[in-house]
């Protein structure tokens, strides 16, 4: 029996291969794929990618399978990154399914799905519907139609790379070196093509694909993986490093030191550059993007427009202000130009226009966007995340100027500093993040909330 609770999450599908998932989960949530999304009335068809990792192919191949069950076709667009999918949505106006485990280790695999046109499929919109079918097609197997549906092959990878190159042009600005750390994932397959000219020279690490991921876990949120990153850089004397997570949907930026940028900066460097096209235009920054991010929203013309984390709420906020841009503090980064969907690719465009158009070093020319503090992501163990969090709001809430709100957690403010509690939906955790004016004060808030949460150990992310 499927436990399909275990592998349906919040946002995708994600399990271990093929204890939680396998060809049969795959084919019977291609089949439900189609069932919910009424894909046989309009546009009949979806399209399916998948990455390096050994799994994906036969898991992409089952998903197709269940789909041509239902007399629906598929666009097999092979090899390809997460959002070289979403173009293919986008371009081709079909639903999707992209099968990869993004960041995690080799022994998972997943999908992620969208609507046509790259519009996220989540728990509220469709991925709980899907669960359900996927239990009861898996117990009772799938009902074929007499006339099922054909399977057509399409390469777009150069169509994906003309269309970010259309959006970002690079042809004028200064020569860059750049270290590029694929991690063996996607990125080793999609850097070259989107960089195949230019005045960009790639310094490659680890582009051989290889879902094993022999060098380090495809996960640059974690520091020990930006490592040989780092040293390359500093060794080659580059201009800039650019590091892929496995699925390449995301992308961490290292400075000419061999420092990490934060995504707060790059979220901030982004927006300038949108704004300057689209004056007054909404962007979305999540609620734990650092304070930086709204002021140089508004500094520069625009409206900044708080959202809580998780790139559904995200999508979802920029179809209802028509923001041009939204930004993460987890690297995630969303275009109104790439159908609102999350790219890696073109903030790393934009952040080699920005560097590329000026004389500064990128660790000159970032500092300009890091004006704050920040903790990092402090995940800590907790039997009861309400009851911790409840204390914590006791102990902050009645403090003179303060403010506390709860739009994605507890997230308590003062004119000097702020932190986010929240829990996480897998695991009993609490994530807290913390920024202040300044380190000694950051430090001072980070452990009297840590001093509130009893007996948890602390992992930095």
């Amino acid at each position: 029996m499927v436990d399909v609770a275990a592998i349906f999450k919040a946002y995708d599908v994600r399990g271990v291969v093929p204890d939680q998932l396998d060809e049969s989960v795959a084919r019977a949530t291609g089949a439900a794929f189609v069932e919910v999304l009424d894909v046989l009335a309009s546009p009949g068809a979806v399209v399916v990618g998948y990455d390096m990792r050994p799994s994906s192919p036969a898991l992409a191949a089952a998903f197709a399978e269940g789909v041509t069950s239902t007399g629906a076709d598929v666009v097999d667009i092979g090899l390809a990154s997460t959002d070289q999918l979403y173009f293919a949505s986008g371009r081709l106006q079909l639903p999707g399914a992209m099968f990869t485990a993004s960041h995690n280790p080799a022994r998972y695999n997943g999908i992620k799905m969208c609507r046509a046109g790259a519009s996220p499929v989540g728990t509220e919109s469709g991925l709980r519907d899907i669960a359900d079918l996927v239990a009861k097609t898996v117990a009772e197997g799938p009902v074929p139609v007499a006339v099922p549906g054909k399977v057509s092959r399409k390469n777009l990878l150069t169509a994906y790379a003309d269309h970010l190159n259309d959006l970002v042009d690079l042809s004028g600005i200064r020569p860059l070196t750049v270290v590029v750390d694929a991690g063996n994932g996607m990125g080793g397959y999609t850097v070259p093509a989107v960089f195949a000219s230019g005045p960009v020279r790639i310094i490659p690490l680890y582009f051989e694909l290889d879902g094993n991921f022999p060098n380090h876990e495809a996960n640059p949120l974690d520091p020990k993986n930006l490592v040989d990153l780092q040293a390359k850089v500093r060794e080659a004397g580059a201009d800039l490093g650019l590091a892929f997570d496995g699925d390449a949907d995301r992308c961490f930026v290292i400075d000419e030191k061999g420092d990490p940028i934060s995504p707060s900066a790059v979220t901030g460097a982004v927006a300038v550059r949108e704004l300057a096209k689209h004056p007054g235009s909404a962007v979305i920054h999540n609620l734990i993007t650092s304070r930086a991010v709204p002021e140089l929203i508004t500094e520069h013309g625009g409206t900044p427009v708080r959202a809580r984390v998780g790139h559904s709420y995200i999508k979802q906020k920029m179809a209802e202000t028509d923001a041009v841009f939204g930004g993460e503090h987890s690297a995630h980064y969303y275009f109104r130009d790439f159908w609102r969907a999350d790219t890696g690719m073109l903030a790393a465009l934009h952040v080699l226009a920005a560097l590329g158009e000026q004389d500064k070093p990128a660790s000159e020319l970032f500092a300009e966007y890091e004006r704050y503090v920040a903790s990092g992501e402090l995940n800590n163990k907790v039997d009861d995340a309400a009851a911790t969090t409840a204390a914590i709001e006791d102990t902050f809430g009645d403090k003179p100027g303060i403010t506390v709100d709860h739009l994605d957690g507890l997230t308590v403010s003062a004119p000097q500093w702020w932190f986010n509690v929240r829990a996480s939906n897998t695991e009993p955790l609490l994530r807290l993040n913390v920024e202040a004016a300044d380190r000694s004060t950051m430090e001072r808030v980070r452990d009297e909330v840590l001093a509130l949460i009893t007996g948890a150990s602390v992992e930095e992310n």
